[in-house]
């Protein structure tokens, strides 16, 4: 299983409103720049965001994107889910009804073992983690 980029640079965009946010507004253009990525292509990374609720948009001068939640509220899982669907390696991980041969097949349990395994890692990580985790490495 590979994250694309929209998924990697949304756990991006998300945890640079978590670090530099907090009550005001943060533009897209500024985390373009702090992060290295073209502002257009944040705009696509946005939207799905905002239409499941992560973010909201503030408008005018000084507008911009703020969390819809504390940090502590999200998981990494819940932010890639949005830009990457499921996390299952194959659909029969997450869907035996998917296959006719799923029933007498042993593959289908690796494949959910390790759909269970990654679920386990990103759905126990939140934005406050790496919020934290980004101050210990700033700091050293």
């Amino acid at each position: 299983m590979k994250i694309s980029t929209k998924g990697r640079y949304a756990l991006r965009l998300m945890l640079d409103i978590a670090l530099v946010g907090g009550k005001a507004p943060v533009s897209l253009r500024d985390v373009a720049q702090r992060q290295d990525i073209s502002d257009k292509y944040l705009e696509q990374i946005i939207t799905p965001l905002s239409r499941a609720g992560l973010v909201r948009s503030v408008r005018g001068a000084g507008g911009g994107y703020l969390l819809t939640k504390s940090p502590e509220e999200y998981t990494v899982g819940e932010i890639l889910r949005v830009l990457e669907g499921s996390l299952a390696p194959v659909s029969c991980a997450q869907d035996k009804l998917c296959c006719g041969r799923a029933e007498q097949c042993v593959t289908q349990e690796v494949w959910a073992e390790i759909a269970a395994a990654v679920s386990a890692v990103v759905d126990h990580i939140t934005l406050a983690d790496l919020v934290r985790r980004y101050g210990e490495k700033a700091e050293s």
